[in-house]
């Protein structure tokens, strides 16, 4: 999949579709439109002949350069990333396996509570108040500011 265009997704497009139509008019907008494919075929053809000078001036062990291997992000996820994607595959995947686990054991909690409920001496208020903990009060002085 070829990167787009300073990533700009559909609806972005869409926004600066209407924005330059708003802006410029559609009558001056195809204009506009050639000018900036022409600038944009120079920037290719200027880009792709100093590649290729470069290529050539490095020698013969430099011909299959790419420009985007000079990036550092684009090396280290090239080089050193390669290694590490399957770890981080499998970490993932046991990570889902156990939120599963939990999920599944969180739908048994209520069940046991139900449980506990039902054999209490006091009732099921009885079992309400031993869960909840006591909360202490904390005084509220309005000019302690």
């Amino acid at each position: 999949m070829a990167p787009l265009l300073l990533d700009i997704n559909a609806p972005e497009f869409v926004l600066l579709l209407v924005l330059a139509v708003i802006l410029f008019g559609p009558e001056r907008l195809p204009d506009l439109a050639r000018k900036a494919a022409r600038v944009l075929r120079y920037l290719r053809t200027v880009a792709g002949s100093a590649q290729q000078q470069l290529s050539k001036e490095l020698g013969p062990g430099f011909e299959n350069l790419d420009l985007r291997d000079l990036n550092p992000k684009a090396f280290v996820q090239k080089h050193l990333l390669e290694d590490v994607e399957p770890i981080i595959a499998d970490v993932k995947s046991e990570v889902a396996d156990l939120g599963k686990t939990i999920k599944n054991s969180s739908t048994d909690v209520p069940e046991a509570n139900n449980s506990t409920k039902d054999h209490s001496p006091g009732g099921p208020q009885d079992v309400v108040a031993r869960a909840t903990p006591a909360r202490a009060v904390t005084p509220f002085d309005l000019e302690a500011t």
